[in-house]
């Protein structure tokens, strides 16, 4: 454990202007706080917050920081209070710990729940100051160094899975890669522990039969630099069991398959012999077609940049290759804390980074605790690809993004109101996976709002949750509107009209908040007609009332339905058995049925509304999709025959439109029930021939 003139002359190291009297004075109150509490190790509890300092001394982070990690577990763990901390340490300190405090446990909520909790929390404290980040991760990192000590198996790999899902990507998307693969390491060996095991005896081995072959592959690079007039620092190191696992279980290989396991960097002077260096080493060793990503010209969205490449080296080995030049070291080695460099004794504190906005949003958005670690763990935890505007602005995506997810990225009403892309000038369709370099061009209509469809082929965390937060604002819409006809047809049936202060005594009796409220609960049936009439009208529901027309609002059958009353599939939407299903009865016609979700029904169309279901043994019907091919031959027949295999027979087929490469059918097919055509879509996709498949 650092002492406390030791941690002092670390910072005053780095930044000779720090106020030395605020680091004393939060080293003597946070030991005197914690007083004789111990960790599971039996070390003093005081030992972990210095610890944490320790850490972000090495990053050469500003005073207050360094304050705020010495006191980061006092209001959690000791009776200090927040009022305290901000008279003797002022309100930036105050704020700062009050970010970081240890998130208190949410004992009766499920895993899932307490992971979202505590990343709800987070996000919104940094979003406030992401130097609450910076010191979260150097907690999270201390702990998991020391995660053994902790007896409960259960507990260590809870932290352990929550280490890798949340703090390890944090790290990686502010550039913290050392902390990043530390803590992927230290969780990995507690997740797989058998995994973990036979990697490092792997490595271990190979060490053993190559004795120093990195450090004299490493030598080799250097000294083929020099002689060619270029100086050079060259460092080498096997790589990490978690990411030779990682790659392991991505290319379905064995480690004996593996070729490439080992890294160098090349750091230079300046970037102009950064690109010097890449043209003698790839003028000496054969590239990896594939495998060279320039992040100079096309930085990482958290400021990474370098060239990597992988050769084919002399002793025949795959060896990869980083290069760059200190200042792209500096920021590679301490990411987002590089910035904190010191200008008149200030750190630039009130650093912005956009990629936190898009975590707040989809915070904002999200409904249930599975929702948000879904959305986050998208927007944190993929590879990059790089995109264009066509004014040039760089759009950073995860691999396997969209137009969709394109849109979404620059602003969230843009993605609101796409209704189709131009990748490199050519339309395409909104489901096409877009690849580095590409320029998209977003086509956009103020009448346009997002599909559910789009949820089955958007990449982001952002588009994801913008899809479902409209998704659910239609459906509480439509909820609402049909609460309402069958409110006005309940009041239709009350003996006597009502006053004006029955409807409020009605909301106050049901114990409801308020009028959308309770036509959201009529809907739904969680409030009964017998209920409703009772609470606007007492004594309405047992005495005499106007009949209750026939068959409305019962669930009935379909082929239960009073003999001699017609009814109809609806052919603007086709519904098939297994469809969730209403029917629409118009004054002297017959009953109309549709799918729940049909545009026809949130149009406002005057009539009563039936609950209605498929009775059993209910089988065939006919649905319609749209389908998009390839102009390649035999794409045609190709679909025929996955309907052919699929015993589904073609009613109607149509070519509806042409667009260059892409040809869009609609095709009206026989099927079974809803499995059926899920099952036919499903085979449809897969097929090369077909760009993409929707149910109309």
């Amino acid at each position: 454990m650092l002492r406390q003139y030791e941690l002092v002359e670390k910072v005053r190291s780095y930044d000779p202007d720090a106020d030395e009297g605020l680091i004393n004075r939060a080293y003597v109150f946070s030991m005197k706080a914690h007083g004789s509490q111990v960790r599971a190790s039996g070390d003093p509890y005081f030992s972990h917050p210095i610890e944490v300092a320790g850490i972000l001394t090495d990053l050469k982070l500003d005073d207050q920081t360094i304050a705020t990690a010495i006191l980061h577990d006092t209001i959690e763990d000791t009776l200090a209070t927040p009022q305290e901390i901000e008279k003797l340490f002022g309100k930036d300190v105050a704020r700062l710990v009050d970010g970081v405090t240890k998130l208190s446990k949410i004992e009766a909520q499920s895993e899932n729940e307490r992971a979202a909790e505590n990343l709800r929390k987070f996000l919104l404290a940094l979003s406030d100051d992401i130097r609450v980040l910076l010191v979260k991760l150097a907690d999270r990192l201390h702990n998991m160094r020391t995660l053994h000590h902790i007896p409960n198996e259960d507990k260590r790999r809870r932290i352990a899975k929550e280490t890798m899902d949340i703090y390890a990507p944090l790290a990686e998307r502010i550039g913290m890669y050392e902390m990043m693969t530390e803590m992927q390491t230290l969780a990995f060996r507690e997740i797989e522990p058998d995994a973990y095991a036979s990697i490092t005896r792997r490595l271990k081995q190979l060490q053993e039969q190559g004795g120093d072959l990195v450090n004299r592959i490493g030598l080799g690079l250097q000294l083929y630099l020099a002689d060619n007039g270029l100086e050079a620092e060259v460092r080498g190191r096997q790589k990490h069991p978690y990411s030779i696992w990682k790659k392991m279980a991505e290319r379905h290989i064995s480690f004996e398959q593996l070729s490439d396991v080992m890294a160098f960097r090349i750091i230079v002077d300046d970037a102009a012999d950064v690109y010097r260096a890449l043209g003698l080493i790839h003028g000496r060793w054969p590239m990896v077609p594939g495998r060279f990503k320039d992040f100079i010209s096309t930085p990482k969205r958290n400021g990474y940049r370098s060239l990597h490449t992988s050769v084919i080296h002399d002793s025949k080995m795959r060896i990869e290759i980083q290069i760059r030049d200190k200042a792209m070291h500096e920021q590679a080695e301490r990411g987002l804390a590089a910035h904190w460099a010191y200008k008149e004794g200030k750190p630039a504190a009130d650093l912005h980074v956009p990629w936190v906005d898009d975590l707040v949003e989809i915070l904002d958005h999200a409904e249930s605790p599975e929702e948000l670690l879904e959305h986050t763990r998208m927007a944190m935890y993929q590879d990059r690809i790089f995109a264009f505007t066509p004014k040039g602005e760089l759009i950073q995506l995860p691999k396997g993004a969209t137009p969709v997810d394109f849109a979404y990225a620059v602003h969230t009403d843009l993605g609101d109101r796409t209704v189709g892309a131009k990748v490199n000038g050519r339309v395409v369709p909104l489901r096409t996976m877009l690849e580095n370099g590409d320029q998209v061009e977003i086509l956009a209509s103020e009448a346009q709002h997002p599909q559910p469809s789009w949820l089955r082929f958007v990449a982001t965390g952002k588009a994801r949750a913008g899809v479902r937060r409209f998704v659910r604002h239609k459906e509480r819409e439509e909820t609402i509107e049909l609460g309402r006809k069958i409110h006005e047809e309940i009041v239709a049936r009350l003996p006597a009209e009502l006053d004006a202060a029955a409807h409020k005594r009605a909301l106050k009796k049901l114990k409801i908040d308020n009028d959308d409220e309770l036509m959201i609960a009529i809907a739904r049936k969680r409030v009964s007609d017998e209920a409703l009439m009772e609470a606007l009208m007492p004594g309405s529901a047992g005495g005499d009332v106007a009949p209750r027309p026939l068959g409305q609002r019962q669930a009935i059958s379909i082929k239960g339905l009073t003999p001699g009353v017609a009814y109809q599939l609806a052919s603007c939407c086709h519904p098939i058995p297994g469809d969730r299903i209403v029917g629409l009865r118009r004054e002297d016609e017959g009953i109309e049925v549709h799918v729940i979700g049909c545009d026809t029904l949130a149009s406002g169309i005057d009539a009563d509304w039936l609950d209605l279901a498929w009775g059993e043994g209910s089988d065939g019907g006919a649905a319609r999709l749209a389908v998009i091919l390839r102009d390649i031959p035999g794409a045609l027949g190709a679909m025929s025959g996955i309907l052919g295999a699929k015993h589904a027979n073609i009613i109607n087929l149509a070519l509806v439109h042409r667009d260059g490469n892409f040809h869009t059918f609609h095709l009206d097919i026989e099927v079974h029930d809803l499995a059926h055509l899920h099952a036919i879509i499903a085979a449809l996709r897969d097929s090369e021939p077909v760009s993409s498949v929707e149910r109309i």
